[in-house]
């Protein structure tokens, strides 16, 4: 083989080498902004959260991280973690329809963000931390074991996952939270089926395609599992969206306290946005879910439950 043809295959090579490289796929990335994974937001419009985020910018970047969530090369949702307490801030999904949605995993081992360790200093701690099964920057497995009243909540549900693929990388350890059990099984999984049976029937945009956005966040407690992850006080859970049918923009919100529920009747009561704002901001800093959009705040949802069918699991209209 002559010296040209040879140098030719080699350039060829590189040149192969190189434009696969350059679009292979992004894996899970923990990236600097919330911008740089704003997709999963109304209008690209990240949340003002107090002391955490204000006009889309972090306010101390080295305890909060924004995670793309990604699983098999694809995008699903957004996460702000808490790398001090061990618990999202919140996790923010588009609300849409696929033609194969798949099911809920079952016995789905539960995957942790390796990228949050890769930034602690000391290496031989991460190695001696894994050898433990624990972690400096986020919860573990281990932490969650040999525990009754409280289990993994996810923060962004399964069920508001639009694929198979989408479903499963919600089960990451980065979108949980020690959820008391009664409460994660009670009036929380309700205020979630009825949230995505609302949506799934009146969230249509102008193509006719259901599009809505949701963002469902945990307020930090006093108290820590096993001393290591923080136990959230209240949960919280705002939904938006255009309703094409209607002609006009529809929102809702929820809170509840992460406490023990005897009554297995208990629902949540859908507030406004205004409501919500008021019950998460301070008097220095607001709190806004969705800033600068068209989401109504002092209007919500409740008048078309009872067009819902009684699977959507919604209040009933005598409940107050």
């Amino acid at each position: 083989m002559s010296l040209v043809l040879r140098c030719s295959l080699t350039r060829s090579a590189f040149l192969l080498f190189f434009l696969s490289s350059s679009f292979r796929p992004t894996e899970t990335e923990v990236v600097k902004s919330v911008s740089d994974c704003s997709d999963f937001l109304l209008d690209q419009t990240p949340p003002q959260i107090p002391n955490i985020l204000k006009n889309g910018k972090i306010l101390d970047q080295n305890r909060y991280k924004p995670i793309c969530q990604t699983y098999q090369n694809t995008r699903t949702f957004l996460t702000l973690y808490d790398t001090t307490e061990r618990i999202p801030v919140f996790s923010a999904i588009k609300f849409v329809i696929d033609e194969n949605p798949g099911k809920r995993p079952r016995n789905k081992k539960w995957m942790i963000e390796p990228q949050l360790e890769n930034e602690s200093a000391d290496k031989n701690m991460r190695k001696d931390n894994r050898k433990q099964g624990t972690y400096n920057h986020q919860a573990s497995n281990s932490d969650y074991k040999n525990i009754t009243i409280f289990n993994r909540g996810h923060v962004c549900p399964s069920t508001h996952a639009s694929s198979q693929t989408a479903k499963t990388s919600t089960f990451t350890l980065t979108n949980i939270v020690p959820q008391v059990q009664s409460f994660n099984g009670g009036s929380w999984e309700k205020m979630e089926t009825c949230t995505k049976c609302f949506m799934d029937t009146y969230c249509k945009n102008n193509n006719g395609a259901t599009e809505g956005f949701v963002v469902t966040g945990a307020k930090p407690g006093n108290n820590k599992l096993k001393d290591h992850v923080n136990i959230p006080s209240m949960m919280w859970s705002a939904f938006c969206c255009y309703s094409n049918n209607e002609k006009v923009w529809l929102a809702g919100a929820h809170w509840g306290e992460n406490v023990p529920e005897e009554s297995k009747d208990k629902y949540l009561q859908t507030k406004t946005l205004k409501e919500l704002y008021q019950e998460f901001g301070t008097q220095e800093e607001d709190f806004n879910v969705f800033p600068g959009t068209k989401c109504p705040l002092e209007t919500t949802v409740t008048k078309f439950y009872p067009n819902l069918d009684m699977s959507c699991k919604c209040p009933p209209p005598t409940f107050k």
